[in-house]
């Protein structure tokens, strides 16, 4: 039977309840490990947006290193929700605010953040320019964007991105965004790539029951990239 695929409002709807703020699954852990080795380890004083927030698992980070402000902005109110309830025991120590809006209009001011992320959510929408033209513009000149996604090969092997409600399993729309297209992408709105990280699996990550395509440990399953915006 073919796995339904969702729109992201949709699918995040039905999979928010359920949804820890966390790295979940072999390929987030591969994922995040490389995204915090990116990630600046004190962020006293700085202000850090996460774009694409989901249930706030960069927001908790973010918290973690000592950030002064933390924006979250995702699609969907039932993620909002479950970050809130995530965050709520760091409300004391960092000025933490959720909003609700996508990557093509954020609610957010010009160059607002020091530190913009954006962890695996770039692949639902479908115009890689107009998001990262948006990250551009909330971002401070000078200041860092840290972006992932899931690697174009894991497209080429049809891997997807997908998740058990009421006993059914669904997936969640997902676009292809190749490297060439973030190198034009990125060039087209002031955004200079600095490093590209392609993190592959730990095999101690994947438990011995699960039903696994092996190819996946021969290849990325990531693309990862500190960027920063140019003067």
């Amino acid at each position: 039977m073919q796995t339904p695929i969702l729109a992201p409002s949709r699918a995040y709807a039905l999979w928010a309840s359920t949804y820890p703020a966390r790295a979940h699954n072999p390929v987030m852990l591969a994922e995040e490990r490389a995204m915090l080795a990116l990630m600046p380890g004190n962020l006293d004083g700085i202000t850090v947006l996460d774009a694409g927030c989901g249930s706030g698992r960069y927001m908790l980070h973010a918290c973690d290193r000592g950030a002064f402000r933390v924006i979250g902005v995702d699609l969907s109110p039932e993620m909002l929700e479950r970050a809130s309830e995530e965050l709520s025991t760091y409300r004391n120590n960092t000025d933490i605010e959720l909003m609700q809006g996508c990557l093509t209009d954020l609610p957010v001011p010009d160059a607002w953040a020091d530190l913009t992320i954006s962890g695996l959510a770039v692949g639902h929408v479908e115009n890689l320019a107009l998001a990262l033209a948006e990250i551009s513009r909330v971002t401070r000149p000078g200041g860092i964007v840290l972006c992932s996604d899931v690697h174009p090969i894991g497209h080429a092997l049809g891997w997807l991105r997908d998740f058990k409600h009421g006993g059914e399993r669904y997936a969640v729309r997902h676009t292809q965004h190749l490297y060439s297209r973030w190198h034009t992408a990125c060039a087209s709105v002031g955004l200079a790539i600095e490093q590209v990280l392609e993190p592959m699996l730990n095999p101690a990550d994947i438990p011995p029951d699960a039903h696994f395509d092996r190819v996946a440990m021969e290849v990325p399953v990531a693309l990862v990239f500190q960027l920063r915006r140019t003067p």
